[in-house]
C-alpha cells in the first residue's frame, strides 16, 4: 500500500462529499467546478495555511501536528473511525519493506474454547479475514459447502472478505449483500491503513481489484468503519433465515486475531433454527462407547 497516496485520496474524497453550504458557505453554483470544497476552503475552515493543506493532500505529511489533523477531521465532519484513519496514512506506524507473508495460527487454548461452545457459532479470524480456526457450527453457518478443515491449513483457509465477493454460496447467505459489502470494505480500510506493510493484505485487495467491479467500486470510494457488534440478517439454506447478534472480540497478544460469535434471541425462530443447525453439525458418535479397563 502507498501510504502517500492512500491519505491524499482519503482526503479528496472527503473533501468532494462536504458541501459548501454544510459549513456556512455562500457561493454562486455556477462558479464551483469541483465537487464539495475547495482546497483554499477547507484550509480556511480548518485554520491551517493552504500551503500546509496542499502538501497534506498531497502526502506530505512529515511533522504534521495532532492539532492540524484534528482540525482537517472537524471541518470535513470526519468519524471517530475516520479520524483514527486518517491519522494512520499521516502517520505511517511502520516504513520498513514489505516482508514476506508469515501464516498466523489460533491458539492451541483459543481452538480449545471454540470446540468447547457447541451451541455457540464461533470462528477466530486474522486481521485480514482469513479464518484460523472455526467450530463446527460456526462452519455449518457460514460456510457449509467448503471443507471443516480447510483452516488448518494456510494455503487452503477461507477468507471471508475473497468470499463475500467471489464466492456466491457464501454471498447468497445474507439478506442485505450490499450493506455486508460495503462494511467489509470500509473495515479492509482501517486495516490497511494501520499495516501499509502487510503484503498479503495488499495481494488481497489486489486480487479482488482484479476480479470484482463491486469490490473495486467500493474501495474507490474510501468508506472507512468498524464494527464490534451488531446484527445479521441470515438465510441459511438448510434452516431458513436467521436474525442473529454478533461479537467481534479482540484476542489479547494475538497480533490482531479476532473470536466472533453469533447467538439469537432465547426462544425465537432463530433460536429454534440454530439449535435445528447444532443438531445436523455435532461429530456423529460410534454405535458403542469403548468398554472402561479394569
Amino acid at each position: 500500500m502507498d501510504a502517500p497516496s492512500e491519505l491524499g485520496q482519503f482526503l479528496k474524497s472527503r473533501r468532494a462529499a462536504v458541501r459548501p453550504q454544510d459549513v456556512g458557505l455562500t457561493t454562486a453554483p455556477e462558479r464551483r467546478r469541483v465537487a464539495g470544497l475547495r482546497r483554499e476552503e477547507l484550509a480556511l475552515l480548518a485554520g491551517v495555511s493552504i500551503t500546509h493543506y496542499t502538501r497534506l493532500e498531497q502526502g506530505r505529511a512529515a511533522g504534521v501536528s495532532d492539532s492540524v489533523l484534528d482540525a482537517v477531521a472537524r471541518t470535513l465532519r470526519l468519524t471517530e473511525d475516520e479520524t483514527a484513519h486518517l491519522k494512520d496514512l499521516a502517520r505511517p506506524a511502520l516504513r520498513r519493506r514489505p516482508a514476506a507473508p508469515r501464516a498466523e495460527h489460533a491458539s492451541a487454548s483459543a481452538r480449545q474454547l471454540l470446540a468447547a461452545m457447541t451451541d455457540v457459532p464461533a470462528l477466530i479470524l486474522d486481521r485480514r479475514g482469513d479464518v484460523l480456526a472455526w467450530n463446527r457450527l460456526g462452519h455449518a453457518l457460514l460456510a457449509g459447502h467448503l471443507p471443516l478443515e480447510g483452516p488448518q491449513s494456510p494455503a487452503a483457509r477461507p477468507n471471508l472478505v475473497r468470499m463475500l465477493f467471489l464466492d456466491e454460496r457464501y454471498r447468497e447467505r445474507y439478506a442485505d449483500r450490499e450493506e455486508e459489502a460495503h462494511l467489509a470494505v470500509a473495515s479492509l480500510r482501517l486495516v490497511a491503513g494501520r499495516h501499509p506493510e502487510d503484503r498479503a493484505l495488499a495481494e488481497l485487495i489486489g486480487l479482488l481489484c482484479m476480479r470484482s467491479e463491486e469490490f473495486t467500486a467500493l474501495w474507490a470510494r474510501h468508506p472507512v468503519r468498524t464494527c464490534v457488534s451488531g446484527r445479521k440478517s441470515l438465510h441459511h439454506p438448510a434452516v431458513g433465515p436467521l436474525e442473529l447478534s454478533f461479537e467481534n472480540l479482540t484476542l489479547p497478544g494475538s497480533a490482531g486475531q479476532r473470536l466472533i460469535t453469533y447467538t439469537a434471541e432465547p426462544g425465537s425462530p432463530s433460536d429454534a433454527a440454530l439449535r435445528l443447525l447444532a443438531s445436523t453439525a455435532a461429530p456423529t458418535l460410534p454405535d458403542r462407547l469403548p468398554l472402561p479397563r479394569g
